[in-house]
């Protein structure tokens, strides 16, 4: 993997008053009042497919709001093996536990290409004692993410294999259309799904086979979701 170093220099290129997904993400319920209370530099950033933004347990810097593409959150479990706990879109922020422990809690890799802006924990720190939008906007989040984990957890370790990949394949669909879903490797979706590698490699086929997926890439990772409701129906 691509690896960044997390202290490299603010650039100060993020433009977040204008921001199109202002809406979605961590200042959208910020005012002009509050946005001359930053004084440190936010950089927007961007990072090929399986570039490390930043590794679990390494000190923090910041919080890296998500622009575009999807990043992966992985941890290693008490035997060793690395498991992805979660999936981030456009407005979903990345290292957010690090405002309470300084600390990163997961590994935070690029599952697609991605655009982020990365804020500094001293902008968020002096909004949040500044601006009572920030403190009520990290109040959504926090229980957002908690939702999402929870949601996660019980959509993908719960059921029939059948309906685990199913539920993972409709959880990885593309937040710009729809029609179209990025899975992870075959390794990575039996430690997500607590299956065998090879029985996910054969629900996946067996969906192909059905017409509920069309592979759209030599590696197995691009799909046409053909048949959603078949999907959603999966026992």
């Amino acid at each position: 993997m691509n690896k960044i170093k997390i202290e490299s220099v603010w650039r100060g290129t993020a433009d977040c008053q204008h921001c199109g997904l202002r809406h979605l993400a961590l200042f959208g319920d910020l005012d002009e009042n509050d946005f001359h209370l930053i004084h440190a530099p936010i950089d927007d950033l961007s990072f090929t497919q399986d570039t490390t933004l930043y590794s679990e347990g390494s000190h923090s810097q910041g919080v890296f709001t998500v622009r575009s593409g999807m990043i992966k959150l992985l941890r290693v479990t008490s035997d060793g093996r690395q498991r992805i706990v979660r999936v981030l879109r456009p407005g979903d922020v990345a290292g957010l536990e690090a405002l309470a422990t300084s600390h990163y809690d997961s590994e935070a890799v690029a599952l697609t290409d991605v655009s982020v802006c990365r804020i500094p924990l001293e902008v968020i720190q002096s909004l949040e004692a500044g601006s009572a939008h920030l403190h009520r906007r990290l109040t959504l989040k926090w229980q957002q993410t908690l939702k999402e984990a929870d949601d996660w957890l019980a959509d993908l370790n719960f059921g029939t294999a059948r309906q685990r990949v199913a539920n993972c394949i409709l959880k990885m669909r593309s937040p710009n259309d729809s029609r179209f879903a990025t899975l992870f490797s075959r390794d990575d979706m039996s430690a997500m799904l607590d299956l065998k590698p090879e029985t996910v490699s054969r629900e996946i086929t067996r969906l192909v086979r059905e017409a509920v997926l069309e592979p759209l890439d030599k590696l197995g990772r691009l799909y046409r979701v053909l048949q959603v409701e078949r999907l959603q129906a999966m026992e």
